[in-house]
């Protein structure tokens, strides 16, 4: 019997005293999940961002996980500190960690504890780790527009980078729920729309206070205070577009020093709209059909398939990388199509009859019918594709990305969330048409679509973590900005020796937010929901 999800617990984690391990400055940390249920492997869940220069962070970003009253759930809250833009946490360096049970957590409500090193060899310095945990309950979500006016100016060179962030208020203190983009040299900003869990900002409270502080970003971690309010949802729903809420910015330090002193800045709320939040479930279950594309490297770098050194190579167990990925992440997304027939293509070979190279080919050679019935399908088509064509290039993501991306563009026509693609390319690292697949990625970020990159082999990833916008959303050649991060890389070779699982669970750990944030953000109802006028029609 399946365990049952007993709820969806939100953990929010801060640290205090990490180590040093930078000359010059300090620490970046980033504070990663890892969660082992079956004893057999640990797997990621997910990450905070990165702060700068900070030895005592409070870390923006929540983890959201399900919590199973009758099943331990270890936990691993790991902390590194990051000096490059490598997925890989190997080559950066280790502050710590906690190793926990989700049950203590939540029985805790808010626990700190010693960080320590692996293998508990010995604390990490002084460092600690606190993790407040809270059941989801609501799952509402606000809606903000926000900018501000004559904010102090706290640069010699130049002008103030603001940002804002907002805290809850919580029995033991000022939580923080949010953490807006910097926006660079600008006393009057306009920050891009956020939303926020009410959860998260009030639990649910109109009348619970909120604070709310502006500060002047420094890239050394010396962030200056520029001022802070305090209000209420009740009051931030006064806002409107016509008549914004307008709350004064006040730095208490200068209020006391300065005479005359009224404020410094005015932050303008345009927008504070609450709306319900569907979740992937409510999705799903709604009628919402994942439609799941392969695509599959046949590029010369993988090396000739008739050689064991080949990455196409298929062992005499009948396996190789590329078949490995397609069992992985093909058995867990078949489950949400009901037809279970995946659209399978190549790129970056020659083609029989003609031998042109082609950068979108279907394995089956049937370009009217390329649908392969169930990841058996796909497994035998690639299987029957490859002593058929020759491997060469140049490694062109672009063709297939628009190709999958033309028949969400259809999808999106319909009034209703029914639709959503995947698409999985598997290959051996470099791109070749960059630019042409940055704006590819951008366009796709505006329509119901992810992309998941799976890297074979041991080359150099740094162009697909480049894609993989974790670090900040991806621009387009003509500077246009990804409407969402729709993109998630995994190099094989981390999974490598565990089970096919753990690779299935990190490469898809993305899609469903991925899925709920393009619903939400275009106010798209699942299919079947009674709110959806268009799902009484026949």
């Amino acid at each position: 019997m399946a365990a049952q999800c007993v709820t969806k617990v939100e953990l929010t984690v801060s640290c205090d005293h990490l180590l040093d391990r930078d000359i010059g400055s300090k620490s970046d940390p980033l504070c990663v999940l890892l969660m082992n249920t079956t004893d057999s492997q640990w797997f990621e869940v997910a990450r905070t961002e990165k702060v700068q220069n900070c030895l005592n962070p409070k870390f923006a970003k929540k983890f959201v996980i399900d919590y199973y009253f009758e099943m331990v759930q270890k936990l691993i809250f790991a902390i590194y500190d990051i000096d490059n833009k490598t997925v890989d946490l190997s080559d950066d360096d280790f502050l710590g960690q906690l190793e926990i049970t989700l049950g203590q957590v939540v029985s805790s409500k808010k626990l700190t504890r010693p960080l320590v090193m692996k293998n508990n060899k010995g604390p990490a310095g002084k460092g600690t780790i606190t993790i407040s945990a809270e059941e989801i309950n609501d799952n509402r979500v606000v809606n903000f527009e926000v900018e501000a006016r004559k904010l102090d100016n706290k640069d010699f060179f130049g002008k103030s980078d603001p940002y804002l962030e907002f805290y809850k208020q919580t029995a033991t203190g000022w939580q923080l729920a949010h953490r807006t983009e910097v926006v660079k040299n600008n006393l009057n900003p306009t920050w891009r729309p956020f939303r926020i869990p009410l959860q998260s900002l009030c639990a649910g409270d109109m009348d619970k206070p909120i604070k709310v502080e502006c500060y002047d970003y420094d890239s050394d971690g010396s962030h200056d205070l520029i001022g802070v309010f305090e209000a209420t949802m009740t009051r931030l729903q006064e806002a409107s577009r016509s008549s914004p809420a307008e709350f004064e910015c006040v730095n208490s330090k200068k209020k006391q020093k300065k005479k005359g002193y009224k404020n410094s800045g005015v932050v303008s709320v345009k927008l504070c709209q609450v709306v319900k939040e569907y979740s992937f479930l409510d999705y799903i279950m709604g009628g919402c059909q994942i439609n799941f594309t392969v695509a599959v490297d046949f590029t010369g770098s993988n090396g000739d398939p008739r050689s064991s050194t080949s990455l196409h190579y298929i062992s005499p167990q009948g396996v190789n990388e590329y078949l490995s990925a397609i069992w992985s992440v093909g058995n867990v997304i078949q489950d949400y199509d009901s037809d279970k027939m995946f659209p399978a293509f190549g790129f970056g070979a020659q083609i029989p009859p003609s031998w042109q190279v082609s950068h979108e080919f279907p394995l089956n050679f049937n370009p009217s019918n390329p649908f392969c019935a169930g990841i058996e399908g796909v497994v035998e088509a690639y299987r029957a594709c490859l002593p058929q064509v020759k491997l060469y290039g140049p490694t062109n993501f672009s063709p297939i990305i628009n190709h999958v991306a033309a028949f969400a563009n259809q999808a999106l026509q319909q009034t209703t969330a029914s639709q959503y693609y995947v698409l999985l390319i598997i290959t051996d690292g470099v791109i070749t048409d960059m630019d042409q697949t940055r704006n590819a990625i951008v366009n796709a970020s505006r329509l119901p679509m992810s992309v998941i990159i799976v890297g074979v082999g041991g080359a150099d990833f740094g162009a697909m973590e480049f894609l993989d916008g974790d670090d900040g959303r991806l621009r387009s050649m003509a500077g246009e900005t990804a409407m969402r991060d729709i993109v998630q890389f995994v190099p094989f070779r981390q999974f490598k020796n565990g089970p096919r699982e753990a690779l299935a669970k990190s490469v898809l750990a993305e899609v469903p937010a991925q899925l709920v944030d393009f619903f939400n953000t275009l106010k798209l109802l699942p299919p079947n929901n009674p709110n959806n006028p268009a799902a009484a029609k026949p």
